[in-house]
């Protein structure tokens, strides 16, 4: 096995490693938690607010009599769209009907 600093044979001058920092980590995050912690605690309610304002602002709630107006308008068009399914279906019914009767009269007769 060849070592990093040797190419067959050749000795490369020492090379120092990087020097290694060691962090304590306790105190730096809890700093951190709690910085962080007081920024949501302030800015949160504040942001909040502030999306509610920005919702608020969009669509102006209409009026009851047009709204009453629009679901009458939604009734009947799902009414004529009830009449118009139930149309298609008697129609459907009796093409299904006449294909049966003339499929069966152009049958053979059973062979007992």
């Amino acid at each position: 096995m060849l070592l990093p600093g040797l190419v067959s044979g050749f000795v490369a001058p020492s090379v120092s490693a990087p020097p290694v920092i060691v962090h304590a980590g306790g105190e730096e995050v809890a700093i951190i938690a709690i910085i962080m912690g007081t920024l949501s605690g302030v800015f949160y309610p504040l942001i909040r607010a502030w999306a509610r304002q920005l919702e608020g602002r969009g669509a102006a709630s209409l009026p009851l009599a047009q709204i009453e107006d629009r679901l009458d308008r939604i009734e009947r068009g799902v009414e004529a769209i009830a009449l118009e399914v139930e149309r298609v279906s008697e129609g459907q019914r009796f093409v299904t009907k006449l294909l049966a009767e003339k499929a069966s009269s152009q049958l053979p007769p059973a062979r007992p």
